[in-house]
């Protein structure tokens, strides 16, 4: 099965697959090359995970800001800039 675009996880899809990916890692009978890619694909989930987490505090953020109006501002993520 063809693993989805980093960008077109969920945040609870990324989690998920980070955690298989680190119990693989720990188990010790990938060859170096698998490990590695394994390891460049959990480098990037970590990434996108951040920045998604990053940005729902950030609509929490201007919620509370705003007295907790339906009115939300605009903001750049790493996405859209």
């Amino acid at each position: 099965m063809a693993k989805k675009k980093l960008e077109n996880l969920s945040f609870e899809e990324s989690l998920t697959e980070l955690d298989q990916i680190v119990q693989n890692l720990e188990q010790g009978e990938l060859s170096l090359e698998e490990s590695m890619a394994l390891f460049e694909r959990g480098l990037g989930l970590s990434k996108v995970s951040q920045e998604k987490l990053q940005a729902a505090e950030q609509k929490v953020q201007i919620l509370l800001d705003n007295n907790g109006q339906a009115q939300l501002s605009t903001f750049k993520t790493s996405e859209s800039e």
